[in-house]
């Protein structure tokens, strides 16, 4: 049984007592230590552990402040948290709740540009194969930047120096501040609509890395690279590199240097003009005057300054080869001649009908058409046909005589 005059409490009742007291007694502190347990909840909320050599601290970051982090916690990362201690009634236990968190060592920024720099190099965000080329010879070229900063003035100045020929169009844009990235990106969107700009210059003057952080912020540093207009970077000075630099086309270390790597010079192009123009004449004349010395060579030739005599030596000589050429073809053709009178002489003299014609005659069997070359082939009565020089004649045989 509880004494009559002690008091009960509930857990919740007490917690709530705890809670009270703890919550009244402190007022909002920073607290440094080392982050542990580190969970970003997709509710957007941050939840972590800070401790020490001797004890632990739980911290909860809410979304609604957790979005203006500059940087994305770590474990093992040393920081200090500004907030107010709370009891978390449910668990029964203390937490920080944050309101900012920064570095201990590094700032909060060099912190912040470290993680993206290696989170947008992983992706391949500042692979040099990815940069698009710069045009040579732009006409006309898109300037995102503050329309009253010195950037604008030193980038008009020196394009007019050198060419005031190109146009120049400004995106009036604010470079520094909350939200100055988001103008930059729509400054580099609109450049992208149009169909007449060849080039794209984005930038500011110099300032301290808080001065220029919109131009390492990742939604700035994404529209540069998706950029389908080449971006030449102009951040700062030449010390000053941002991510938006490494993310560009090209990257110039100031406003004035960006005007001379864009703005071609007209003065240099009409003097390289020139100097064609003289190499090509120059080339031109040597060309002609050796076009007239060869000219000159055919026209003094022989056959041009006495044209018949060289008519006559080619009909002599044509005379002459046919000469040459009837004498071969009699030569050619009596040797042939001769050897055919002589073949004929010779069958002449062994054919039949020479000996006819010295009055000798053929006689044949009529029966058989062989020659009779024997008195022993006829016979009384056997009729034969007697062959002359100049016709035949047919007869009998009356009477066979064989001569010793």
């Amino acid at each position: 049984m509880k004494p009559v005059d002690e008091k009960i409490y509930t857990v919740t009742a007490v917690t709530r007592l705890i809670k009270h007291t703890l919550e009244e007694s402190f007022d909002t502190l920073w607290v440094e230590g080392e982050i542990s347990n580190y969970v970003h909840h997709s509710s957007g909320h941050r939840y972590l552990t800070l401790k020490d050599d001797n004890a632990a601290l739980r911290v909860t970051i809410w979304r609604s402040l957790g979005q203006y982090l500059k940087f994305e916690p770590e474990n093992g990362m040393k920081v200090r948290a500004y907030g107010d201690v709370s009891v978390y009634e449910k668990a029964g236990s203390y937490q920080l709740n944050a309101r900012k968190l920064v570095p201990v060592g590094v700032g909060e920024l060099e912190v912040a540009f470290r993680q993206l720099h290696e989170k947008l190099h992983k992706e391949g965000l500042f692979d040099p194969s990815r940069k698009k080329p710069i045009p040579d010879f732009p006409t006309t070229v898109g300037i995102v930047t503050s329309p009253t900063g010195a950037a604008i003035r030193d980038i008009i100045n020196i394009a007019r120096r050198r060419n005031d020929a190109v146009r120049l169009i400004v995106y009036p844009a604010q470079v520094q501040g909350t939200g100055s990235e988001l103008t930059v990106k729509a400054g580099i969107e609109y450049f992208n609509e149009r169909d007449d700009i060849d080039v794209i210059i984005t930038g500011r003057g110099g300032g301290s890395l808080e001065d220029l952080w919109a131009f390492n912020e990742e939604v700035l540093v994404r529209a540069i690279a998706a950029s389908a207009k080449p971006i030449v970077s102009a951040v700062g000075h030449e010390i000053d590199t941002t991510l938006s630099d490494l993310a560009a086309d090209l990257r110039a270390p100031t406003p004035s240097a960006a005007a001379e790597l864009v703005v071609w010079d007209k003065r240099d192009f009409l003097r390289d003009i020139g100097d064609l123009v003289d190499r090509a004449g120059y080339a031109t004349a040597q060309i002609a005057g050796s076009g007239r010395a060869q000219l000159r060579q055919l026209v003094e030739r022989p056959v041009y300054r006495r044209p018949e005599t060289m008519v006559n030596e080619r009909e002599q000589m044509l005379d002459n080869l046919m000469r040459v050429f009837e004498n071969a073809g009699k030569n050619s053709l009596e040797k042939p001649k001769n050897a055919l009178s002589l073949a004929l002489s010779r069958l002449e003299s062994l054919s039949p009908l020479a000996i006819l014609k010295r009055g000798y005659a053929v006689l044949k069997d009529v029966a058989s058409d062989l020659p009779i070359k024997s008195v022993e082939d006829l016979k009384a009565g056997q009729e034969i046909e007697t062959v002359l020089t100049d016709g035949s004649a047919t007869a009998v045989i009356k009477d066979v005589t064989k001569h010793e």
